[in-house]
């Protein structure tokens, strides 16, 4: 990175291009809900009863990474695409199991969420395209990113690795080496397609955070006794020794994709990494769907929007 004056001159991110682009915020309430989605919990640091907990260096881990430089890097693209799960799909951000794609926090039209789209581009109903679909796993990236390098957008945005880590079982967890390996490739494969492509990668949410935060809703536990993440939100207020494994087994495995994410990022000259900003937010009920108390409501979205924001403005 550049030092003195240089560095204080480029600090500032570029102006949205239109002033219109300032927008409310809101919080939707909503009830009720239902079981089987398959996407992925919101954002943020831990909070759980005293465990063995994950080895010493993930505990290092876990603090949000230093974003690298990146050389060249475009902070105003004037196309974009999103890759990933049902977050990126705003699945039960708007209605009950359903994608809610015009509140995106990366393509949505909705004026209140502000998406990134909405930010960064001046016709974004016409250079934006979400190829996201709700229960994706890591190993799904690559024919998404194929669908998006078709396009030929100048960013693509990647959130995926959540429904990676909340499954079933923890035993159904995809292993790590396998992570890194379709991750690799959905890279070649918008490298080979699209080689000028800047791209920028969220880390994967705490979902141990979710747990700490959804649990103090009789409402939220119930909805997660209908099979929502059970790697992690099954049996929501056991605090015993085999649950208390079971959570941290869970978010050992988050920090080890999120170190994925962060390393084969810095592989590429024009991939950013959120430095940990999705996984290190503290989001609370208010960010969390009322129909299921698991993905990001429409204001989490818009915080979401922020986030990525922030990142790919930075110089």
């Amino acid at each position: 990175m550049r030092d003195d004056d240089a560095e204080a001159a480029a600090s500032a991110p570029p102006p949205r291009r239109t002033p219109s682009r300032a927008r409310i915020r809101t919080v939707v309430a909503g009830a009720l809900l239902l079981p089987i989605l398959a996407g992925v919990g919101f954002a943020a640091c831990g909070d759980e009863a005293p465990d063995a907990g994950p080895p010493p260096d993930a505990h290092r881990a876990e603090a949000p990474a230093r974003p690298s430089p990146t050389p060249s890097w475009d902070r105003s693209p004037d196309s974009l695409a999103a890759v990933g799960d049902s977050i990126t799909r705003a699945f039960d951000a708007c209605s009950l199991l359903a994608d809610c794609p015009g509140a995106s926090w990366a393509t949505g039209t909705d004026p209140e969420i502000d998406s990134l789209a909405a930010r960064l581009l001046d016709d974004p109903a016409k250079r934006s395209w979400n190829f996201a679909e709700s229960g994706a796993l890591m190993a799904d990236l690559p024919d998404q990113m194929e669908r998006a390098a078709r396009k030929a957008p100048e960013l693509v945005t990647v959130m995926a690795g959540g429904n990676d880590a909340c499954r079933p079982t923890v035993d159904a967890m995809t292993p790590v080496a396998d992570f890194r390996a379709q991750l690799r490739r959905a890279l070649r494969v918008l490298r080979r397609e699209a080689p000028g492509t800047q791209v920028y990668v969220a880390s994967v949410p705490n979902l141990r955070r979710l747990w700490s935060e959804g649990r103090k809703n009789p409402l939220g536990r119930r909805i997660w006794d209908l099979g929502i993440c059970q790697s992690m939100l099954r049996d929501p207020q056991a605090t015993g020794r085999a649950a208390t494994q079971r959570r941290s087994l869970v978010h050992t495995r988050v920090l080890a994709y999120n170190r994925v994410l962060e390393e084969v990022c810095a592989t590429d000259e024009k991939c950013r990494y959120d430095g940990g900003a999705v996984f290190g937010f503290r989001f609370t009920e208010e960010e969390l769907s009322r129909w299921d108390w698991f993905h990001p409501s429409r204001e989490g979205q818009r915080e979401l929007a922020e986030l990525a924001y922030r990142r790919i403005t930075a110089p």
